[in-house]
C-alpha cells in the first residue's frame, strides 16, 4: 500500500534545517566514528616514528623534527589527545549502555554531559601530566 503522506515529510533524518535539529545522541554518535578515524592517523604517525627510530639516526631526526613541531603538537596532537579521551570513555559509556543501565532518554542525555565534561578532564590531566 502507498504512504499518502510520502510527499510532505523529509526522505531523511539527517536533513538539516527545519525538519531536523541534531541532538546530543546523534552528535556524539558522529564524533565517535570520527574520532575513530583521526585517532587512525595518529597510529599511523607513532608507526612512522618507530619505523624511523628503526632505520637509523638521519631518518629519526627527521620524523622526530617533523612530529615534534610546534604546528603538528597544536593540530594534530592535541586534538589526538582528546580524540582518545573521548573515544575511549565514550567506549565505556556504551559498555555501560552493553549491561542494560543508563538506557533511559534523561540518564543517556546525563552520560553524554559526563563524557564530554570526563574527556575536557581527561586531556587536561594528561597535559599537566606530560608538561610537568
Amino acid at each position: 500500500m502507498a504512504d499518502v503522506n510520502r510527499g510532505k515529510r523529509p526522505l531523511s533524518p539527517f536533513m538539516i534545517g527545519p525538519h531536523y535539529r541534531p541532538q546530543i545522541t546523534s552528535v556524539m554518535s558522529i564524533a565517535n566514528r570520527i574520532t575513530g578515524v583521526f585517532m587512525t592517523l595518529g597510529a599511523v604517525m607513532i608507526v612512522w616514528w618507530f619505523a624511523a627510530a628503526a632505520t637509523g639516526p638521519e631518518s629519526f631526526a627527521r620524523a622526530d623534527g617533523f612530529l615534534t613541531h610546534w604546528f603538528i603538537v597544536i593540530f594534530i596532537w592535541l586534538p589526538l589527545l582528546l580524540s582518545f579521551w573521548y573515544h575511549f570513555v565514550n567506549g565505556m559509556r556504551h559498555l555501560m549502555w552493553d549491561t542494560g543501565y543508563g538506557m533511559t532518554l534523561p540518564d543517556v542525555y546525563t552520560s553524554g554531559y559526563i563524557t564530554l565534561a570526563a574527556t575536557a578532564l581527561l586531556s587536561l590531566f594528561t597535559l599537566v601530566f606530560a608538561l610537568f
